[in-house]
C-alpha cells in the first residue's frame, strides 16, 4: 500500500520544536582549557598559539596540533571541545553574517554586488538566502513566548512584518500620550482658573488644591503623572456631582467648559 505523502509544513508557521543550539558560551575559558591540555603534553607550539579570545585562530591552530595531546582521553577531550566551539562559530556566523548584509545594503550595495559573497548564482537566491539568515537572530513572540522562526523566506518577512506593526502600534500610543501630556497643563489651567465655579467645598476643592500645587512645577515625570491623576480625580467627583443632584457640576459657562475640556482629556 502506498504510503501517504506527508504535509510539508506552512513555510510561514514557527517551529513547534525549537533547534537544539549551544548558545551563550564563554570561548575564552575553553580555549584556556584547551591551551593547558597542550602545556600538560608539553607542546613545544603552544607558545605560537593565539590569545584564548582569538576563537578562530585558536580553533586552527588546536587542530594543526592536535597530535602533540599525549593519550586517548586527552586527545578525546580536546576533540570534542573543539567541535562544541566549531559548532558555536557557525551558530554565530549566520547572526554576524546577517548584519554584515543589512550593513552593505544600507551602504546601497545592490544584490548583484553580494550574489558572489553569498556564495549563491542569482540575485534572488542571494536575496532569499539573506532572509533566511535573518532568522537566525529573530524570535516570533507573537504567542507569549519566543519561538525561534523557522528558516523561510516566508517566516522571516512575516515575522518582521508583524514586528514593524507593533512597533508602529507601540508609536502611536507614546504619541498620542505625548499629545495628552502637552494639553494636560493647559487644560488643568483652566480648571483652576475657573475653579469658582467648580468648588463644592468637598472632594472637588480637596482636589482642585491639589492640582494647584503640582501644577506650577510640573516639569518631571512624576509630576506630570500626579497632575493626570488629580485632573482625572477632579473630573471624576464633578460627574458624581451631576449624577447624584442631576443639574450641571459647573455654576458658570467658562468652568462649564473647563470641566468638559478635562473630561474629554481624560477619556481620550
Amino acid at each position: 500500500m502506498a504510503r501517504t505523502a506527508r504535509k510539508s509544513a506552512a513555510p510561514t508557521k514557527p517551529l513547534l520544536k525549537p533547534p537544539v543550539r549551544i548558545g551563550n558560551l564563554d570561548t575564552a575559558a575553553l580555549v584556556g582549557e584547551l591551551r593547558q591540555l597542550h602545556e600538560d603534553a608539553e607542546d613545544e607550539s603552544v607558545g605560537q598559539m593565539p590569545a584564548d579570545e582569538e576563537l578562530f585562530g585558536a580553533l586552527l591552530h588546536l587542530e594543526a596540533n592536535a597530535g602533540a595531546l599525549k593519550g586517548e582521553e586527552a586527545r578525546r577531550k580536546a576533540a570534542i571541545a573543539r567541535v562544541k566551539l566549531w559548532e558555536y562559530l557557525r551558530e554565530q556566523a549566520d547572526v554576524h553574517q546577517a548584519k554584515a548584509v543589512e550593513d552593505a545594503r544600507h551602504a546601497n550595495a545592490e544584490w548583484a554586488q553580494l550574489v558572489p559573497a553569498l556564495a549563491v548564482r542569482t540575485v534572488s537566491a542571494a536575496y532569499n538566502k539573506a532572509t533566511r539568515l535573518r532568522a537566525a537572530a529573530l524570535t516570533d513572540d507573537s504567542r507569549g513566548v519566543d519561538s525561534p522562526v523557522r528558516r523561510t523566506p516566508e517566516a522571516v518577512l512575516d515575522v518582521e512584518r508583524r514586528a514593524a506593526l507593533r512597533e508602529a502600534e507601540a508609536r502611536r500610543v507614546e504619541q498620542e500620550a505625548a499629545h495628552r501630556h502637552r494639553l494636560l497643563a493647559p487644560v488643568a489651567q483652566r480648571l483652576i482658573e475657573h475653579r469658582a465655579g467648580l468648588d463644592d467645598g468637598g472632594e472637588v476643592t480637596d482636589w482642585l488644591d491639589e492640582i494647584a500645587t503640582v501644577l506650577p512645577d510640573c516639569n518631571t515625570p512624576i509630576r506630570v503623572v500626579s497632575l493626570q491623576t488629580y485632573v482625572a480625580a477632579a473630573v471624576r467627583e464633578l460627574r458624581k456631582i451631576e449624577r447624584t443632584t442631576a443639574r450641571p457640576a459647573a455654576s458658570t459657562p467658562d468652568a462649564q467648559l473647563a470641566y468638559e475640556a478635562a473630561a474629554e482629556l481624560i477619556d481620550g
